[in-house]
């Protein structure tokens, strides 16, 4: 079947009458002579040319309507690899690789430009050659979805897969996310399997493997010497720590936030040091970070019935009445300073606690506690119901909101896993 990626209207027309395909090496007369590899283009690109990949590398565009002769040279088989499988080495333990879309590990196809996921064991053997020194990897495609398309049900999907390799011989488990939501997904692991006796490593690249400044590998190689070298346990986040390749950062699943667009450090623990630092072989560990050690009772439920609601001067108190009338059943607060939103929102707060909607406030401040009862309207706020949530990072109190509120059967039930320190989600 011919393939057309980001090819429309005419210019996808041309390429079907022609029969031509990406891929295709292809020589073209237009007023000059141009001879190369058909290649894919942007989704939203103009319908009125095809991109040629020429022999010094460069890609050049080809108005459709000025092209008086296209040829084929030689037309493009899609030929998977064959790559052999990686030797096991029964002194090594096991690790297993589960990947939801995230591509930690991929190889580019330079003929047209696609970079394609190294999802099986040789693959990712192939990819990252380090790892076979490290541990035997096992993999597992739960689902291939960019991370901001990852919903609660993803984050249940993701859990439940992870519970059900607790008590398996795999030392512990490596989930390819991509980072855009990835802090969300590392919270949701942290409430939803709190006390699970296996580390978990969230890991994610900021930049592409295809790239010289690719973080891939890396973050990768180091998530598996964590796992395998460290006695940790729970759910965490592993990317680099400086824009340099000499630190990878290892951060708690409930304390973490992605800082920034595109660097590779973009990660970082929010108002402490990370838990672990990966320093080449050396695993350096941060005392504050000592889990209390609970019981294992996996608690899989999210209601997505919560709303994270940013105050800002302005706001309109109605949004606050919309979510009420629209029957969601917690609202979470991002509010200025200590913890206060304007007297304007007071009504409203007033009406959604008649209602039994439950209501939670976290800062804007990127550190430091809530304290509501400093200033007058910080405690009107406690008045009228407001439960200050310490310092919790307002996305992970969203994410503990929707798994207190599917873990309750009732207001007093949900108010007391929020009160409650499940994971490391805030400071005593």
């Amino acid at each position: 079947m011919a393939t057309h990626y980001g090819y429309t209207g005419k210019s996808l027309a041309f390429l079907q009458k022609n029969n031509l395909q990406v891929g295709d090496l292809v020589n073209v007369t237009t007023d000059s002579s141009y001879n190369g590899i058909i290649m894919p283009r942007y989704e939203y690109s103009d319908d009125e040319h095809i991109v040629l990949k020429l022999k010094n590398g460069y890609n050049i565009g080809l108005e459709i309507n000025k092209i008086k002769k296209i040829t084929v040279e030689s037309s493009f088989t899609m030929k998977r690899e064959v790559i052999p499988q990686p030797h096991s080495d029964p002194n090594l333990p096991k690790l297993l690789l589960i990947s939801t879309g995230g591509t930690i590990a991929s190889r580019i196809d330079y003929r047209t430009g696609a970079v394609t996921p190294a999802l099986t064991a040789a693959e990712l053997n192939a990819a990252v050659p380090e790892l076979a020194k490290i541990a035997n990897i096992d993999t597992e495609v739960l689902f291939s979805e960019y991370s901001e398309n990852l919903l609660p049900e993803h984050w249940k999907k993701i859990a439940e897969k992870v519970n059900s390799y607790v008590k398996s011989e795999y030392r512990g488990i490596i989930v390819a996310h991509g980072t855009d939501t990835m802090q969300y997904t590392a919270a949701a692991l942290s409430f939803a399997l709190a006390g699970i006796p296996i580390a978990v490593a969230l890991v994610g690249s900021q930049r592409s493997s295809d790239r010289p400044s690719s973080d891939a590998a890396i973050n990768l190689i180091s998530a598996a010497k964590f796992l395998v070298q460290s006695n940790a346990t729970g759910i965490y986040v592993i990317m680099h720590n400086s824009v340099s390749d000499d630190e990878v950062a290892c951060h708690w699943g409930t304390r973490v936030r992605k800082n920034h667009t595109s660097k590779r450090n973009a990660f970082q623990t929010v108002g402490e040091s990370p838990a672990y630092i990966i320093r080449c072989e050396l695993i350096e560990k941060n005392s504050q970070f000592e889990i209390t050690k609970r019981e294992y009772l996996p608690r899989i439920n999210f209601d997505t019935h919560v709303a994270l609601v940013k105050y800002y001067p302005g706001l309109d108190p109605k949004i606050v009445d919309y979510l009420v009338d629209s029957k969601y059943k917690a609202i979470i607060f991002e509010g200025t300073g200590l913890g206060h939103i304007g007297k304007v929102m007071y009504e409203s707060v007033a009406r959604a606690k008649k209602k039994g909607v439950f209501m939670g406030m976290t800062s804007q401040c990127i550190d430091g506690m809530i304290r509501m009862t400093v200033y007058e309207s910080g405690r009107d706020l406690l008045n009228l119901g407001i439960l200050p949530l310490a310092n919790m990072i307002p996305e992970t109190a969203l994410v503990k909101a929707m798994w207190a509120l599917g873990n309750s059967k009732n207001y007093e039930g949900m108010e007391k896993l929020m009160k409650e320190k499940i994971a490391l989600e805030f400071s005593d």
